[in-house]
């Protein structure tokens, strides 16, 4: 299997990221009209927006957590050959936890499920970071 194949997930988390971003200003054009809106502290406050507005912005600010890791890892496995079969099932796993994550965040909101899904996520960077140090130093 090719080894840029890899870098399919990083799109995919790109995508998610994008989608966020997206349903961000759906959601914050929503609660404009509908009046939700602390016209007054909109601009630094998180609190002036609604509960939804605010679960998808730090959702958006949990895509710049462990997916920067993630990021690095892949272009780290790629540039010393290691990019093969294993790191790109990992790397879709990660996007996987990412996609469920964020569901769950912009959702339910339910905390031990979100962590599960984060757990999950930071589990599969931690073997792809192994892989790394096995191709790395025992290359």
């Amino acid at each position: 299997m090719p080894e840029k194949l890899v870098f399919l997930p990083v799109l995919a988390q790109i995508a998610l990221t994008f989608w966020l971003y997206i349903t961000l200003a759906r959601a914050k054009n929503r609660a404009q009209a509908a009046g939700e809106v602390d016209e007054a502290r909109r601009a630094l406050y998180d609190d002036a927006w609604p509960e939804p507005v605010q679960q998808i912005n730090n959702c958006i600010r949990n895509q710049f957590e462990l997916p920067v890791l993630f990021y690095v890892l892949v272009l780290l496995l790629w540039s010393v050959g290691a990019a093969g079969v294993l790191a790109q099932l990992l790397a879709w796993l990660f996007v996987a936890s990412r996609v469920i994550h964020a569901r769950v965040h912009t959702g339910s909101n339910h905390v031990p499920t979100r962590r599960r899904a984060f757990s999950v996520g930071a589990l599969v960077l931690m073997a792809m970071t192994l892989l790394a140090l096995a191709e790395v130093f025992g290359g």
